[in-house]
């Protein structure tokens, strides 16, 4: 097995930000897709970033930090099956950290105490800021069948809904987990 691998989820169309978010500089310049990766790598030492067709320049850029890039040719048809792409780039896991490239403030500790949890023997692993449940989620490899199996848009959320139970939720001090970028004013 190949221990905890992180998964950054960068294959969107970023429609409603209205240019390529993902290589929008931050205020320190860093491209957002970068920050939220070099956040990841800090916590796990193997990340697998999923990308859509003719993404050259964003292919490069997470090379050169150490990703290893998978192009998923059906990336239009949305965050589950560029997710189950990413996972049968790295089935043999013991777990993932599916991270998303629009969050880039999310704290490598935050992503350290998933990843940590996951390799501890929990399922699933979720970190929460003031009660609400936020990214990266991790789930432990008896999941891999199911995330290859997604489709469409929904990404893991009717998994997490059959898994519920076995949600673990990680209190942190991490606004992070909640800040997504969606428009450009989100990054007031």
């Amino acid at each position: 097995m190949a221990g905890i691998v992180g998964i950054l989820l960068a294959a969107g169309a970023a429609t409603r930000f209205g240019s390529n978010k993902l290589l929008h500089a931050l205020s320190d310049g860093t491209p957002i897709a970068i920050a939220s990766l070099r956040n990841l790598r800090r916590a796990l030492p193997r990340v697998v970033a999923v990308i859509r067709p003719g993404a050259f320049e964003l292919e490069e850029l997470l090379r050169r930090e150490g990703a290893e890039v998978t192009v998923c040719p059906r990336a239009e048809e949305g965050m589950g099956t560029t997710l189950a792409h990413a996972v049968r780039a790295s089935r043999n896991a013991d777990g993932w950290v599916i991270a998303l490239a629009d969050m880039p403030f999310i704290r490598p500790e935050t992503i350290q105490r998933v990843g940590d949890r996951l390799a501890a023997g929990a399922a699933v692993v979720a970190p929460a800021w003031q009660g609400v449940r936020g990214h990266p989620v991790g789930f432990a490899g008896r999941f891999g069948g199911a995330l290859e199996r997604l489709v469409g848009d929904a990404g893991a959320r009717e998994l997490l809904k059959g898994a519920c139970a076995e949600i673990e939720l990680l209190d942190c001090n991490d606004p992070g987990v909640l800040r997504d970028i969606d428009r450009p004013e989100d990054l007031a």
